[in-house]
């Protein structure tokens, strides 16, 4: 393109300027001919659509497969345990243990100690008493009960005259327990069923739920945002191997404590050695009593209320359901199974329905994920149930499990009769179950009147949250405590460190980016020429990688690449919701970032090739992610496969020596710098531009304003990865290779104090190797963009490739 006023410059055309043109016209149309349509050994590329939609449409089109496979996988996995009953309980244990481990209910129990006793506080004060409400029969306390180091659970306690059995009652998330229990209005009359049992004797404990509310999340000096506080401390949580379900069971389970040690203690005579306990959930509530009567077998009876059904569309619901790796070894029926023999009771009914996150309000930012709830189909409960039951034949205890419709179609009230009659059968409680509870003698809500109700109720939030909180910041700044154990082996020599990376690689391979099963399909290269100039030509390629799954880019061949001679290739990797010409471009809104890095670097004689990653249309991508964490899978999992399988293909390319590929990222092309090249060794040596830093802290810090907890990328938590690998433990997988850092001071992310310190980590582990100069850093006093100084020179050092004029 001639700049505007060139010709007025130049004063005009002259014939020895024509002439000259006419040339360069004649050499570009020679060029062109010689370039091939195609590339050899390629099919000619027909398809007439953006790859990157097609790259997503076809990942979609994979994870749903994956996902209606999933049931038979899990089926395959228990088949063996499900011989006898005994063969059953006998694996129980390490089911429960990974399942516990997977929801993050890993830490120790404050309540569980027998040499440190605890109780249920009362909740008073000068102005208050602990007592909300008094009948004849039952007083109610306001009450605190420690859980484990730091957390504990607040809530209600029925205490009843004369105990019999005890329950743990679990509302949904945006009922409080005063709700629940008919202290306040706002439910069915039927749903308010815990004056009922604490009448017929059961001692009854109702933990407050984190709510769908937004309210408290944010921080008044950084932002505020529309996430649900379920939402809030999931992305907190997630990265530190803890989680919001794992949190809440803890409280069931150490409610159970208890009321176990209660029971014991005061009424021996009336329950003797195992005292009866029940557990009980509507909506959130049951997922939590399904999950808690799962481990614990202390829970002789769990009514599942709203919840149960198949779990396949799980990425439909809000992400704090998400849990990693959950449908590898358990679906609804998988931990109904898990309760047996003891009786479980599923009530189909009315769900609390929520269509997503809430509407973001003036002085919120709309950056939480999408994810709805809806009544479970009778269909999709009836098919779930059917697994179940394998479960209760294999100990002839089929009439334990107990399968409740609420109205026609099971969209009724919760809270049935005949479902409340199955539960309390069980507590030996049935007979004294009256009709209808006695009236309140005294109800100190009504007194205080609801504005004040609803005030302490968001206080009480306020305190669980900022608790949960604390100690998930806590598990975070002392993490690399925890990474440093595994990873600080201090190796005196490379072959030392060899034998100790191949473990380390695999490691986190599995547990941080999901292994991939499958065999690749041969890629069936296909490729269409889409760049001429006078000094390269450029190919648009499309691979196969799985059903469905694809790899494609960008190949750039410089033409001056003489018969017979082989050059060094350079991966160049766009960021988020980028294509690979957005790396080729020269136009302002691509080169402000990318600096044209891949035009450049092929003028300079290397092969370049700029891969599409399906990181791109916003939710369509997103919702991958979703998909594949059930399955304990991550996005990175099919970009390792397509890198593979694009390395090996470049590998049957004459003019390229596959012992010289390299890898340079900007941006989330970066946060694949630190995931791919550690992990695909065919890989030379990698740069990571614009993404190193603290990863974990940068994560899920709720105290820096550039923490991934603040923003819209809900895609980006990687399930306990302060604990597996920061950036400087994914970068030592590189080693012995070659690996460099670029970064701006003016990024407007990290800040460089963090990348300097987490590069430290990583040079001092290849300085120990004497490997000096493999682990470079450069800054710049620039902003979120390729630099292509210091990592230009990095790349011609490290692949032996002469500077070109």
């Amino acid at each position: 393109m001639v700049s505007p006023g060139a010709e007025q410059r130049s004063g005009g055309s002259s014939p020895s300027m024509i002439l000259k043109g006419i040339v360069l016209g004649l050499f570009l149309l020679a060029r062109a001919s010689a370039a091939d349509e195609i590339l050899s050994d390629t099919v000619p590329l027909t398809v007439d659509r953006p790859l990157d939609q097609m790259m997503v449409e076809g990942l979609n089109l994979f994870c749903l497969r994956e996902l209606a496979a999933s049931p038979r996988l899990r089926s395959e996995r228990w088949k063996d345990d499900l011989v006898t009953g005994v063969t059953l309980e006998k694996s129980l244990t390490d089911h429960r243990n990974r399942f516990q481990s997977l929801i993050g209910a890993v830490d120790i129990r404050v309540t569980s100690h027998p040499l440190r006793p605890q109780d249920f506080e009362l909740i008073t004060t000068l102005n208050q008493s602990s007592i909300v409400a008094k009948s004849p029969g039952v007083t109610v306390h306001r009450v605190r009960w420690p859980v484990i180091e730091g957390v504990s659970a607040e809530g209600l306690l029925f205490v009843p005259r004369v105990i019999r059995a005890a329950v743990v009652a679990l509302p949904d998330a945006d009922w409080t327990p005063e709700m629940f229990s008919g202290l306040q209005q706002g439910l069915p009359e039927t749903a308010q069923i815990v004056p009922r049992l604490a009448e017929a004797g059961c001692i009854v404990a109702i933990p407050m739920l984190l709510s769908r509310s937004d309210e408290y999340s944010g921080r008044s000096e950084i932002v505020f945002t529309n996430q649900p506080h379920r939402e809030f401390l999931y992305r907190q949580a997630f990265e530190v191997g803890r989680h919001i379900i794992g949190y809440e069971v803890q409280k069931v389970l150490a409610a159970t404590d208890l009321l176990e040690q209660l029971l014991k203690r005061l009424a021996p005579d009336q329950i003797g050695v195992h005292p009866k306990i029940g557990v009980i959930g509507f909506g959130e509530g049951g997922l939590l009593a399904l999950y808690s009567a799962a481990i614990d077998t202390r829970l002789h009876t769990c009514w599942v209320s709203g919840y149960f059904q198949q779990r396949e569309s799980v990425w439909q619901e809000p992400i704090y359901r998400n849990v990693w790796g959950l449908l590898t070894e358990f679906g609804d029926a998988e931990l109904a199974g898990m309760i047996a023999p003891r009786r479980l009771i599923l009530e189909s009914c009315r769900a609390v329905e929520v269509a997503g996150p809430p509407h973001p309000r003036k002085g919120r930012t709309n950056v939480a994920a999408p994810g709805e709830i809806r009544t479970c189909p009778l269909e999709s409960v009836q098919a779930e149930l059917d697994r179940a039951k394998l479960f209760f034949a294999v100990h002839d205890k089929l009439d334990e499990l107990t399968h409740i419709v609420s109205g026609e179609n099971g969209d009724s009230s919760p809270g049935t009769e005949d479902a409340l009659r199955a539960f309390t059968e069980r507590l030996d409680v049935l007979e004294q179950l009256a009709q209808q509870p006695t009236p309140w003698a005294t109800n100190s809500l009504q007194d205080r009147g609801p504005e004040l109700v609803t005030r302490d109720a968001m206080a009480r939030e306020k305190r669980q949250i900022d608790e949960l909180q604390a100690h998930v910041q806590s598990l975070l700044l002392q993490s690399h405590q925890v990474r440093d154990a595994r990873w600080r082996l201090d190796p005196a020599a490379i072959d030392e460190w060899k034998n100790q990376e191949p473990r380390l690689r695999e490691w986190v391979h599995a547990e941080l980016i999901g292994k991939l099963p499958h065999e690749r399909k041969s890629p069936q290269a296909r490729s269409r020429r889409i760049l001429v100039n006078d000094a390269y030509v450029g190919y648009e390629i499309v691979l196969d990688v799985f059903e469905d799954l694809i790899a494609g880019g960008i190949l750039l061949i410089p033409n001056n690449i003489k018969d017979g001679e082989q050059r060094p290739v350079v991966v160049c990797q766009h960021g988020l919701d980028g294509t690979p010409m957005d790396t080729i471009s020269r136009e302002a809104e691509h080169y402000r970032y990318y600096k044209s890095f891949s035009e450049e670097l092929v003028k300079q004689g290397y092969i370049v090739y700029a891969p599409q990653n399906p990181y791109r249309g916003g939710d369509k991508f997103r919702k991958l992610q979703r998909m594949s964490n059930p399955l304990k899978r991550s996005l990175f999992s099919y970009i390792i496969a397509q890198h593979e399988q694009t390395l090996d293909w470049l590998a049957t390319l004459p003019q390229v020596d596959s012992t010289r590929i390299a890898f340079y990222g900007l941006s989330y092309g970066g946060k694949t710098a630190m995931r791919v090249p550690p992990l695909v060794e065919k890989y030379n040596l990698s740069i990571c531009s614009g993404d190193f830093t603290d990863w974990p802290r940068t994560m899920a810090s709720n105290n820096e304003k550039f923490s991934y907890l603040f923003t819209s990328e809900y895609e980006v938590f990687e399930w306990n990865l302060a604990h597996v690998a920061s950036y400087a433990e994914l970068a030592m997988l590189m080693t012995p290779r070659p690996f460099m850092v670029e970064e701006g001071h003016r990024d407007g992310g990290q800040p460089s104090e963090w990348v300097a310190g987490e590069f430290g980590k990583v040079r001092r582990h290849y300085d120990q190797l004497g490997l000096v100069d493999r682990a470079v850093i450069e800054f710049f006093d620039g902003p979120h963009t390729i630099h292509g100084q210091g990592t230009f020179e990095f790349l011609r050092r490290h692949l032996n490739h002469p500077k070109f004029p």
